[in-house]
This record gives C-alpha cells, structure tokens and sequence, in this order.
C-alpha cells in the first residue's frame, strides 16, 4: 500500500525549527540586556575632568601636559618679561592719572589710576609667581598668587567706589582738555595691548594669575577710553556730568566682583594643595 508524502510528514519544504534541549539539573544562561552605546566625545570630556582634577590633586597645573620642559621655561620667560613691561608702563600711566584726576576733578581718571596702580601690584605678584623655574607648574604657588590678587582686587575697588561716590555726591564737574585726551587715549591702546599677549601667555600656561592680571589691563584699557567718551559727552552736553562717576563707580564694582570669585575659587584650592609644593 503506497502513501504519499504529504501523509507521513506533510510538505516536504517545511522543515521543524530546531529545539534546544537543557540537560536535567541545569538553568540557561541569562540573557543580558542590550547595552546602550556611549557617545566617544561625551567619554572624552569625562575623561579630561578627571584627568584635571587628579594633576590639581598631585599639585600641577594643566600645563604640565601641554608644555615640554623647554617650551614651558620660553613661556615663563615671556611672562617675566611681559610683566616687567607692564609694570613700567602701566606705572608711568598711574602718576599721569592721578595727576590728572587732581588737575581735572575727573572721577573715572581716579578710579584708572588706582587700577593703573592695582596693575602694577598684580604684575609684580606674577613675577614672584614665575620666578622660580621649578615652580612653572606649580598649582600652590599659582592658587597663592591668585588669593592676594583676589585681596588687592576687593581693596582697590572699595577705594574707587567710594571716591565715585563722593564726586557724584558733591556733584564735582570733570574739566576737559588735551592732556586729559592724550593720556585716555594713549592709556586705551597699551592697556588693551598688554591684556592680550597677558592673556594669550595665560592661556598657553594655563595660568590663573596671568589671566587675571590680563582682565586687570584690559580693565585699565577700557577705562582708558571711558575717560575719553565721558570727556567728550560732557563737554557736548553739560547736564551729563554724573557720567564719569557713574563709570567710575560701575568699575569699581567690576573689580570687587571680580576679586571676590577668585578668593571663592581659589582659598579652598590653596588647602588642597598645601601638601604639594613641586618647588624648592
């Protein structure tokens, strides 16, 4: 008797999946979720904060990475020299300034030459900060720096204020002439100037203090052109006389603004690297 194929295993074409059979006794594997793919950059950038962080750690500045030894000691050496430059300029641009703030009854040439005076301090306390060769990366040393910097910042505004302030009270008229021009506008080019070769030397060293010192000039720069525009508004319209106190005393809480984020970001950090002085 014949049977056909369909009625002993029907179609020959549909085949029966396959089963896997576990051993008595055994569990089957687990079966693990899908991971959810990270992103490489997002990896990256964790990765460079923690590398941050541990260098400031162990006492170093990002620098230490960046600069060969070589590299490193051309930098500091243009900083030093940088910063001598700064202090003779910005020196003769405060004896100007406050001449002419005594002469000319101008609030803002006050408040320029006591920011003219803050520079030169700043500057010299980044050439303590550079002189020692071994301490180029040093992070105590330059969180040090940076905490007096912060103290100065917060004196120096206070006096600027409260000059302002009692030049507005006592309602005192700039005068305007070309000795007050000649010295805003030559205050405006040098300042400015000597901001940005401070901050892109900071940048490379990655330095605080330098940077800092380089928002100093650039504040004396800008400064330096107030003066200019609120001499020449004046001397157009006389009603707006309160105007170069007002910027005055606008600087001054720039400043102390300022001075008073760096001593939050630095004071702790000077405690965390006390113990690792890289200097001798």
């Amino acid at each position: 008797m014949e049977t056909s194929g369909d009625e002993l295993g029907g179609s020959s074409n549909s085949l029966p999946e396959p089963t896997i059979v576990q051993p008595p006794g055994t569990t089957p594997p687990p079966a693990y979720p899908a991971r959810d793919p990270q992103p490489a950059e997002t990896l990256r950038v964790g990765e460079d904060v923690q590398f941050s962080e541990e260098l400031e750690d162990r006492g170093l500045l990002e620098s230490s990475t960046r600069l060969k030894p070589h590299e490193a000691q051309s930098y500091r050496k243009k900083a030093l020299w940088v910063s001598w430059v700064s202090i003779i300029v910005t020196l003769a641009l405060a004896v100007a300034a406050f001449t002419v703030s005594v002469m000319r009854y101008s609030a803002s040439s006050f408040g320029f030459a006591f920011d003219a005076t803050l520079d030169v301090l700043s500057s010299v306390i980044v050439l303590w900060r550079y002189s020692n060769a071994a301490a180029v990366h040093s992070a105590h040393r330059e969180y040090i720096a940076c905490v007096i910097l912060g103290v100065i910042f917060l004196l120096s505004s206070l006096c600027i204020v409260i000059k302002a302030i009692h030049d507005l009270a006592i309602k005192l008229l700039p005068e305007v002439d070309n000795f007050l021009y000649s010295v805003s506008i030559l205050s405006g080019i040098l300042c400015t100037t000597l901001a940005v070769i401070k901050f892109m030397l900071g940048n490379v060293l990655t330095s605080r203090a330098l940077l800092t010192d380089g928002f100093n000039s650039l504040v004396g720069g800008i400064m330096g052109f107030s003066i200019l525009i609120s001499a020449e508004v004046f001397k157009h319209n006389a009603a707006v006389w309160y105007l170069d106190g007002s910027i005055g005393v606008l600087i001054g809480l720039t400043i102390f603004a300022y001075g008073a984020k760096l001593l939050v970001d630095m004071v702790p950090r000077v405690r965390q690297t006390r113990h690792y002085e890289m200097f001798e």
